[in-house]
Order: structure tokens, then C-alpha cells, then sequence
């Protein structure tokens, strides 16, 4: 089965460009040309990755990424003509997992999407233990299958979410700073600039129930406690 992608463009020219070149590349790709319709077709698709324009007609693509990683766990790459380095950021805090500036090389596209995949792949045999199941507390890391339960019911995590976790779980007790956080599961150096990071950080606590698994360390990072068993 060909890996699919959705394109949220409203640039018909670019939707049509990056439609043709990545279905050379052998992935099966559908277009969207506004947010609605774009919602639409994640919710009838299931796509494996969404390519998601910024500036759309109806509503920001910020916007469709926040909704879209509250509800699925797909990866997201946002292509956009905002180049400045907030504006980047702000982007991986909605949850993208790359980010693209206009104009763009198409073969830099491919690149980008195939570094994504590889990314998800490589973070679901890693960890310690490769696909061993990791119980720690209340919950049960799969990183074979990229799943987690908390108390025996499934818990939907974006893949940055679960990278984030794994990462940390993998190495109980040891200290994460920020930045090494967002080089490690991001493959990003924006020195200074962490948000991202607590951001992802709060949202696996509430959704895992984890404030006393994953703690801070004020002024250093964070750290999975060892002793949580």
C-alpha cells in the first residue's frame, strides 16, 4: 500500500507541482484547497502525512494544525512564505514537524517528508530496550507500534508527543536540557528558543496523567523519574 499524503494548498500551480512530484516519488497524494475542505478529507482520508500550507482562504493553517494534532497522530509539514525565525517556531508549537518556506525546491520537499518518515520510523524501534514494551507506573509504551496506554486504554499522542516521551523514558533520570530536547526529537539548534518544548512537555502531562513521572529541573530541563516503576 502507497503511503499517502494530503496537500492543503490554495495555490492550484503549487498544489498541482507538489501533487505530481511526490506522486513520482511513489506516494499516493490527495489536494485540499481550503481548511474546511482540508478537514474534510483528514477526517475521510486518515492521511499518513499532512503538507500544510500556512495561508489559506478560510482559515490559517496554525489554526487546522492545532485541531488536526489534538485529534489524529499523524505528521505534519507546513509549507509557508514566513521565513522569520518566530514564525517558525510558533509553527512547531502548533505541532508541525517541519517546516518549509516559499519558494521551495520541490526535490527539497521529498527530502524534507522523507526525513520525516524516517524520523517517526527510527523513534518507534528506538528507546531502551528497541520494541521491548516499557511499563512505568500507570503506563505501557509499545515503541514497536508507537502506541501508549494509560491504564489499559490507549492514549492518542502526536509523533512528536510520543518521540518526546520516548526520548525522555528511554533514559530515566537523566537530566534533558531545552535545547537538547529540540535538537534530539526536533533536529532543530534554535538556540534560546525552547517553547516548543515546554508546550509539548504540558501536553503529555495532562494527557498521560505524568506530572510526577516527567519533572523539571528550574533552569536546566527535564528529566522521566528512574525510581517511577
Amino acid at each position: 500500500m502507497k503511503t499517502n499524503i494530503l496537500i492543503v494548498e490554495d495555490e492550484p500551480a503549487i498544489a498541482d507541482l507538489l501533487a505530481y512530484g511526490l506522486a513520482k516519488e511513489g506516494y499516493e497524494t490527495r489536494t485540499a484547497a481550503s481548511g474546511a475542505e482540508g478537514l474534510r478529507e483528514i477526517d475521510r482520508l486518515h492521511p499518513d502525512l499532512l503538507l500544510l500550507d500556512w495561508m489559506l482562504p478560510d482559515q490559517s493553517g496554525l489554526e487546522i494544525c492545532k485541531k488536526v494534532t489534538a485529534a489524529y497522530s499523524f505528521p505534519i509539514v507546513m509549507i509557508t512564505a514566513k521565513s522569520d525565525i518566530t514564525d517558525k517556531i510558533l509553527g512547531l508549537e502548533f505541532g508541525a514537524d517541519d517546516y518549509i518556506t516559499k519558494p521551495f525546491d520541490l526535490r527539497e520537499v521529498v527530502a524534507r517528508i522523507r526525513t520525516v518518515f524516517r524520523r517517526t520510523s527510527q523513534a518507534g524501534r528506538g528507546g531502551r530496550g528497541g520494541s521491548e514494551t516499557l511499563r512505568i507506573g500507570h503506563l505501557e509504551i509499545v515503541p514497536g507500534e508507537r502506541l501508549v496506554r494509560k491504564q489499559g486504554t490507549v492514549v492518542d499522542l502526536t509523533p512528536k508527543e510520543f518521540d518526546l516521551l520516548l526520548k525522555l523514558s528511554g533514559s530515566r533520570g537523566r537530566i534533558f536540557t531545552r535545547d537538547e530536547l529540540l535538537e534530539l526529537v526536533w533536529g532543530y539548534d534554535f538556540a534560546g528558543e525552547t517553547r516548543t518544548v515546554d508546550n509539548h512537555i504540558q501536553r503529555l502531562r495532562k494527557k498521560l496523567d505524568a506530572t510526577e513521572l516527567i519533572t523539571t529541573i528550574f533552569g536546566i530541563g527535564y528529566k522521566f523519574e528512574k525510581e517511577a516503576e
